[in-house]
């Protein structure tokens, strides 16, 4: 299935922004992705990475999801009661809840991602099995499972949020591994714009 997955996504050219996913494990950010013979060459910022075929096991493209009404930027609409209750049933902030739920799901409560994350909170199966998330479908479940997934991972860095950011999109098993922020660009830049976008919260006034 590798194999085929390989020639399928070198076969052309990429028409946007995808991952191209090697054998070592690494994730490069490329914009075009050719195939000549037994080499692949990747399109990347700056130029231009070529390989064996062999050592590119698959491109997969960015999770996009349809823009909804503008997100509102605090707590809001018909989620504000339930972020607010697992905010403070957990001792998560309420900014931080809300601002992952921008980032995951764009306040999509139907939201499936690529790799099988679901509802507001983009939840894995294993992830909503472990916190007893019923119906990941369901805004109260979600949003309470991935709250307190949210306060596990805050206890486990020892309130390091950029780590907690980071182990909620990449996997603590990357975490780990990297011995901090795993170096692909959509967990460097999804823990960039979450932290950033608190700080900014911060500065305004309530």
């Amino acid at each position: 299935m590798a194999a085929l997955a390989v020639t399928a996504a070198a076969a052309a050219t990429t028409a946007r922004a995808d991952y191209a996913v090697l054998r070592s494990g690494m994730r490069l950010h490329i914009t075009g992705c050719e195939r000549v013979g037994d080499r692949v060459r990747l399109t990347v910022k700056g130029g231009v990475v070529e390989m064996a075929a062999s050592d590119l096991v698959t491109v997969e493209p960015e999770d996009v999801f349809p823009a909804l009404p503008p997100a509102p930027a605090a707590p809001a609409g018909p989620y504000a009661a339930l972020i607010r209750a697992a905010a403070e049933k957990d001792g998560v902030s309420e900014k931080l809840i809300t601002h992952v739920i921008a980032v995951e799901s764009n306040f999509n409560p139907r939201a499936v991602s690529r790799k099988r994350a679901q509802g507001l909170m983009q939840l894995l199966p294993e992830t909503a099995a472990r916190y007893s998330v019923a119906n990941v479908f369901d805004p109260a479940q979600n949003i309470d499972g991935g709250t307190r997934y949210l306060k596990d991972l805050l206890q486990l860095y020892r309130g390091d949020l950029k780590l907690a950011l980071a182990a909620y999109n990449a996997g603590p098993d990357m975490v780990e591994r990297y011995g901090g922020i795993p170096p692909f660009p959509e967990t460097q830049n999804y823990v960039k714009r979450i932290t950033s976008e608190l700080a900014e919260a911060e500065k305004s006034p309530e």
